[in-house]
């Protein structure tokens, strides 16, 4: 339930910053979202548990989407976004009552996926840090190409060349579809 009382603010949150001109980031920016421990969050050593770094990794990318205006124009085209694969490195504990930001960006593109980084942060100290394989699909079935994406951004000036590291991450956790069942 916690994740969708955070979802319905952040909703709230991202129309009433969207209302505000020059607000709207660009898909290939940046997206900080500004969260606080709660309750719901902790595990039984009182520290936020492992799983819910997850859920709060989609409402980054919710609003980033959401606030470039991608998330509109992707559902007008009957596309949505799939998470093929992540990963997820701690360095620090949070703990009740403490606020942090959840800094969202788009690292590149590939032949097949747009990857991400995802850092929560707090007090500028990186407390994890996860990158996220994302894919979009079309609802009529098939996927949707990354140059179809940043076409439908109306390009982009920016280089979405992925670094050499995400590459052998992605060949890495890659599951081959010729894997015994």
């Amino acid at each position: 339930m916690n994740l969708y009382l955070r979802l319905f603010l952040l909703a709230v949150r991202v129309r009433l910053a969207g209302a505000r001109p020059g607000r709207r980031p660009s898909l290939w920016g940046e997206a900080r979202t500004p969260f606080r421990v709660v309750p719901t969050d902790l595990d039984t050593l009182r520290h936020v548990n492992n799983g819910k770094y997850l859920a709060m990794l989609d409402l980054g990318r919710y609003d980033l989407l959401f606030r470039s205006g991608f998330w509109q124009e992707a559902a007008r085209r009957g596309w949505y976004a799939v998470v093929a694969a992540q990963t997820i490195t701690y360095k620090r504990s949070l703990t009740l009552g403490q606020r942090f930001t959840l800094h969202t960006r788009v690292l590149g593109v590939d032949e097949r996926a747009v990857y991400m980084e995802q850092t929560f942060v707090r007090h500028g100290a990186v407390v994890a840090r996860a990158v996220v394989q994302a894919r979009f699909l079309r609802r009529t079935g098939g996927a949707v190409t990354p140059d179809e994406l940043v076409a439908a951004t109306g390009g982009t000036t920016r280089d979405l060349t992925l670094p050499a590291w995400v590459h052998a991450w992605a060949d890495a956790v890659r599951i081959s579809s010729s894997e015994v069942r």
